[in-house]
This record gives structure tokens, C-alpha cells and sequence, in this order.
């Protein structure tokens, strides 16, 4: 019986190896437009966003949104939305990814408060969901196709 790795490697996967922050939170490298950053893996954040003062790092336009942001202890937050950008995690790669953009500030003061790095974001249901994802907790990794 071949491993999970095995197995879906077989079905055309991407393997990204995840890494354990001291928060217990599983953080990988994302590249945007072609620049990188750390991102944490949240599987209960509906949409991947970015950090409002990471735009210019990731060379994003964005436009005021409707959507409020909610999560980690801070509600009604104001977001902006930037389409049509380039998202590459690992070997895994999409085009035409829309972003939302919100103060991430409370996410890492929480980080910097238990000694862990800060994130430029978050990569949520959205992406995992257009990459099929598939999580082993035991080797920490995140399969995409």
C-alpha cells in the first residue's frame, strides 16, 4: 500500500512543507507577484488575505470592499480587495487570485507575544480549496493540485 505521499504524488500533487510556529500555528513561504513572504495556513479563514501594510511588498492594487474581516479577536475590521494576482506556493501555481486586505496587526502582536516571527498573511479556505488541499499534520505538509 503505497504512503499518502506516494499516493498523491501519483495524482499529480504539490508537496510544501509546513513549519510549527511557537503558537502551535503551521506557517509556509507563499510567493505573490513574484515576491515571497510567510504566510500562516488557517483553515478556518474563509478567504486568504494579506497584511493592509504589506500592498507595496507584494506589489497589489486593491479597492475598498464591503466585506468586514472578523477573526482572532478583532471584528468589523475595514478591508480592501485586490484582484488579479499571481499566488505561488512551492511548485503550486495560480493566476487570477483575488486577496483581501486587512490590518493583520492584532494576528501579530498575539505572534510577537508568545516569541514567534511575524506574517505578511494568511492563507485560508479559498486557496486550499481551489488547490484541493490536502493537510498531513503528522509531516507537516500541505499538498495542493
Amino acid at each position: 500500500m503505497p504512503s499518502l505521499r506516494q499516493f498523491l504524488l501519483g495524482k499529480k500533487y504539490h508537496r510544501i512543507k509546513l513549519k510549527t510556529t511557537p503558537t502551535n500555528h503551521l506557517t509556509l513561504k507563499v510567493s505573490i507577484n513574484g515576491v515571497e513572504g510567510d504566510f500562516i495556513l488557517d483553515t478556518g479563514a474563509s478567504n486568504s488575505c494579506v497584511g493592509n501594510e504589506e500592498a507595496e511588498h507584494f506589489n497589489l492594487f486593491s479597492e475598498d470592499s464591503d466585506i468586514r474581516a472578523a477573526g482572532a479577536g478583532a471584528s468589523n475590521m475595514l478591508t480592501r480587495i485586490s484582484s488579479d494576482n499571481v499566488l505561488e506556493i512551492g511548485d503550486w501555481k495560480k493566476k487570477k487570485i483575488e486577496l483581501v486586505l486587512f490590518n493583520l496587526s492584532h494576528v501579530n502582536q498575539a505572534l510577537l507575544n508568545h516569541d514567534a516571527e511575524v506574517v505578511h498573511g494568511i492563507i485560508g479556505a479559498d486557496i486550499l480549496k481551489k488547490g484541493k488541499a490536502v493537510i498531513d499534520y503528522n509531516r507537516k505538509c500541505l499538498y495542493l493540485k
